[in-house]
């Protein structure tokens, strides 16, 4: 499972707030890689007190006023954050447990940058002058292999300003939130958080409940003053060079998502498509949903759906109290790798467009306009980990949200209706032999004896069903000292039916002479046929739209195969809009009119069943 990375910037009065510190470790606690940014203001004011040196400072020709850096400045501005803000950040972070290595950024060329041009300036008396010796300037380049190092070596990584100057001579100062900005984009983090004194971007400085929830390219410098333009700043540099969500955080927290200002990458061509537009625009691998998740309870949130993020990160949202249950389970999570999303003549690019957010975004538009009657209820759930063999967030709804019927949100495409999958039934095989050199007589390599054993549990299974797909999905190499071991993954796709008991007997009959065998998933396949009520629904659906569907069984898995494993008699069926032979492709994209017409075909399947005669569904 990927660790998710969080680039946060916090400035020196959140770092003394120390309550920043708990949220971080909360972001570790959840998996999460965590590069901290860290501001020095406040640091760099108590060293020059400590030391009785003066704060030099220039008046620019806007009326703003900069920190005066000439090169006999900079090693004090070094000393600061060495001698202050860094361990001071390091000592929070330890008491909570956390490994931390902190750096001013200088160090070992970890960022290197690119010096300002000449500042004009205003002297007292009011006259323009040229400063050609303050040592400012923008990160140009990151050393990401070796600070991919230090992430996976820390629980926290804790760089600050200076920069090397890639020109030489002393330390460039930087901007601490372009800072951030750089090396999010550098690294391709999947979260940048901006963390500030205002609940966000406030459109009004005077009210403090004024913040701009959400702002696409180019709208928030309008409101942008004082320090917050370079906020703003390195959030449309984030927007244009990497994919992360991105956020303005506050007042001095970023846990609170009430005082967060959102920034996505262009707007939606219509409003209807926003959500779509933003569910696939915030990266959730599997393992990294919780950001996605707090941003769908948001929305839901706002329009007085009753929501909540359960014990498993799945979000729940539910209207309707009564006792006919109408269940549509998707998924939050993505296989890796994202880029930003974009909408491209009608077509909506990026991870996740198609497998499942599409899908998911859908069920929670249907909910918000449902007709739910009093009998009824109607819930969504966006389940963690589908893409991963723990199927964790639907073994919870499994247990927890017992309904009448589901619809599983999985892409089959607008003109057709899933009503099965095939099962997963997937080993770890472990081949070991002595140590000892390849070319020796009779040699058989750890390598070799599991491509044996591979391949011959392979055609015993096969045996036994089929029209089972395989596939070797992993194989790894281990040399020690007395043994070698060659570790594989097989993974099979089981046709609804098979005997998995007679698999598991196949399969083990194959162990010994240094093979071990261990299962990894054993999930039943799962048809439910065309006869049900809810399938009768979404036939009588495609007939109001005018559409002939297609009615099929996918040989791949999908959360109807967990629910399945103790739901006994509950109807099934699977719908979302988007082609399936784009999922887990760097070609994922879906189309607008084919995520209306999925949207309303959905809604008007789901107005179908809670009309439905009592004793029919």
């Amino acid at each position: 499972m990927t660790r998710p990375l969080y680039v946060v910037k916090v400035g020196s009065a959140t770092l003394d707030r120390g309550s920043v510190h708990a949220e971080i470790a909360a972001l570790v606690a959840r998996g999460a890689q965590v590069l901290l940014v860290a501001g020095g203001a406040a640091g760099i004011e108590r060293h020059y007190s400590a030391i009785g040196r003066p704060m030099p400072e220039l008046r620019l020709a806007n009326g703003d006023s900069v920190r005066y850096c000439p090169p006999v400045e900079m090693a004090h501005l070094v000393d600061a954050y060495e001698r202050v803000t860094l361990p001071a950040v390091e000592d929070g972070l330890r008491a909570l447990g956390l490994d931390v290595f902190t750096a001013v950024a200088a160090r070992g060329s970890l960022v290197t940058g690119r010096a300002n041009r000449p500042l004009k300036t205003v002297t007292a008396q009011g006259r323009t002058r040229v400063v050609r010796d303050h040592r400012a300037g923008v990160p140009a380049e990151v050393d990401t292999a070796r600070l991919r190092t230090l992430l996976d070596a820390y629980d926290v990584v804790c760089l600050s300003a200076p920069v090397r100057d890639r020109e030489g001579g002393a330390p460039l100062n930087v901007d601490a939130d372009v800072l951030a900005a750089a090396l999010s984009n550098a690294l391709g983090a999947d979260h940048l958080r901006l963390v500030t004194g205002t609940a966000g971007l406030l459109t009004d400085p005077s009210d403090p409940a004024s913040t701009l929830r959400h702002a696409h390219q180019g709208e928030a410098a309008q409101y942008a003053g004082g320090r917050m333009r370079q906020k703003v700043r390195a959030a449309e540099m984030a927007l244009e060079g990497g994919s992360a969500d991105i956020a303005i955080t506050g007042p001095h927290t970023l846990a609170d998502p009430s005082g967060w200002t959102r920034f996505w990458r262009g707007s939606a061509p219509e409003a209807d498509l926003a959500l779509l537009s933003r569910a696939v625009g915030v990266p959730s691998v599997s393992g990294d949903e919780h950001e996605l998740a707090a941003y769908l309870l948001d929305w839901c949130t706002e329009r007085g759906i009753d929501a909540k993020i359960d014990a498993a990160g799945n979000l729940v949202a539910t209207r309707g109290t009564g006792d006919r249950g109408l269940l549509l389970l998707g998924h939050l999570d993505t296989v890796p790798h994202h880029w930003p999303a974009e909408w491209r003549e009608g077509e909506l690019h990026g991870r996740g467009s198609v497998d499942a957010k599409g899908s998911l975004a859908a069920f929670l538009e249907v909910l918000a306009a449902a007709d739910v009657p009093a009998d009824g209820q109607l819930r969504v759930v966006g389940a963690v980990e589908e893409e991963i063999s723990s199927s964790k967030g639907a073994f919870h709804a499994r247990d927890h949200y017992p309904a009448d019927a589901v619809v599983i949100g999985e892409p089959s495409g607008s003109d057709k209706l899933t009503l099965g999958y095939y099962g997963l039934f997937k080993l770890r095989v472990t081949a070991s032999v002595d140590s000892g050199h390849s070319a020796g007589m009779d040699a058989v390599s750890a390598p070799d004896t599991l491509i044996r054993a591979l391949e011959a549990i392979r055609a015993s299974v096969t045996e036994q069903a089929p029209d089972a797909l395989s596939a070797v999905i992993d194989v790894r190499c281990e040399t020690g000292r007395e043994h070698n071991r060659a570790v594989g993954i097989l993974n099979f796709r089981v046709p609804p039916g098979a005997d998995l008991d007679a698999l598991r007997a196949a399969a083990r009959s194959h162990e010994g002479e240094g093979v071990e065998i261990s299962m990894e998933r054993a999930t039943p396949g799962h048809s439910g046929g065309r006869t049900s009520s809810l399938v009768k629904v979404f036939t009588r659906a495609f007939a109001q739209t005018g559409v002939r569907p297609r009615f099929v069984v996918k040989k791949g898995t999908s959360d109807m195969n967990t629910l399945a494993t103790t739901w006994r008699g509950v109807p099934m069926v699977a719908f979302g809009p988007g082609d399936s032979a784009l999922d887990h492709t760097d070609q994922e994209r879906i189309g607008a009119e084919e995520y209306r017409t999925a949207r309303s075909l959905l809604g008007d399947a789901v107005a179908r069943w809670f009309a439905l005669p009592e004793g029919s569904r």
